[in-house]
């Protein structure tokens, strides 16, 4: 082998290795999809990754959800309108803040709809169900799921969390109340928990909206926004408990804004990608750029979450690169 034979071999090697190295160092930057969008629900659907956000508009034109994909958290793919309020006949104003599962084959949506402030107002929690997770979605139910106010809370801002043993938990509320109730087998109601209540008040201190929740090594994460949704201050703070009813204590703020990069940083999910040593976090929540003083311009980006020793969630930099690529699982 000449010298020639060996420079170009080394070249090839190196431009090989340049070329991995570049598809591993390209990030989402932030925001990572475009256009006004806020309330993300992450999920991972087989070997793709999912965001189904609120198309953030005044409430009268609030009245679709659209959705993305993509195979590697930085390159997306924008499907328009899986759920419309023509699917929907009870919806009659605004749809927001999807919570997305799969179950028995099928994908279920659960949303918000018609922002009610009472009783006496058709509205709350739907689901909408399809069989793929594209849509289009329809309504489940013909009605809302959750109708009325318990305990307080305003039922909007849901989260449906399903548990090792299986049991999905809808999790939910505005107007600083959350609750939580179990979900039967086909999404068209509730269970009874062992003291006979349905909806189970679990209200953490300074709890104000936009419930989310995971589960990490036997240990059960609450999660949710704080302040006012159109501020500078929205934020996110969250709780630990050893079941998902709690209780739970206010530990403290994990994402707030910067005023170097954006504000409003709040209404969030969390999206797992992998298991044991592989096993990343991303938290992916609506924050508002610098300069903007509609409450509705609102767009999606995503960190990683990271945790100590003691299983604590660390307070979340925010960032303009955004998370590098990689599937779901690795």
């Amino acid at each position: 082998m000449n010298l020639w034979t060996v420079a170009s071999s080394a070249s090839r090697r190196l431009a090989a290795l340049f070329i991995v190295w570049s598809a591993q160092a390209v990030s989402a930057g932030n925001p990572m999809v475009p256009g006004w969008y806020a309330d993300p629900d992450g999920v991972v659907f087989g070997s793709t990754y999912w965001l189904y956000p609120t198309c953030s508009a005044p409430y009268g034109q609030q009245t679709r959800l659209d959705a993305f994909s993509s195979p590697d958290m930085v390159h997306w793919t924008k499907h328009e309108r899986v759920l419309d309020t023509k699917g929907v006949p009870w919806a009659r104003r605004a749809i927001w803040a999807p919570s997305a599962i799969q179950q028995g084959g099928k994908y279920y949506l659960f949303f918000s709809a018609n922002d009610i402030q009472s009783d006496k107002e058709l509205g709350g929690i739907g689901v909408a169900v399809s069989d793929r997770p594209e849509g289009p979605f329809k309504d489940h139910l013909g009605k809302p799921l959750v109708g009325a106010f318990h305990n307080g809370a305003q039922p909007i801002d849901q989260c449906v969390f399903q548990d090792k043993d299986g049991a999905h938990y809808l999790l939910y509320g505005g107007w600083g109340h959350c609750n939580i109730a179990r979900l039967n087998a086909g999404f068209t109601g509730f269970l009874p928990f062992p003291d006979g209540s349905t909806f189970k008040e679990i209200t953490p201190d300074q709890y104000v909206e936009g419930v989310y929740m995971i589960r990490r090594e036997g240990k059960y994460y609450l999660m949710w926004s704080e302040g006012g949704w159109t501020g500078p201050d929205y934020s996110v703070a969250y709780a630990i408990a050893d079941h998902p009813t709690g209780p739970f204590k206010r530990i403290g703020k994990i994402l707030q804004q910067d005023p170097r990069i954006a504000t409003g940083a709040g209404h969030h999910s969390v999206i797992r990608a992998g298991r044991g040593r592989e096993e990343t976090w991303y938290i992916v929540y609506h924050r508002r750029p610098l300069g903007e003083t509609d409450g509705n311009h609102r767009v999606i980006c995503a960190e990683i979450m990271s945790f100590d020793a003691e299983g604590r969630i660390r307070p979340v930099t925010l960032t303009h690169e955004g998370v590098p690529a990689r599937p779901p699982a690795r």
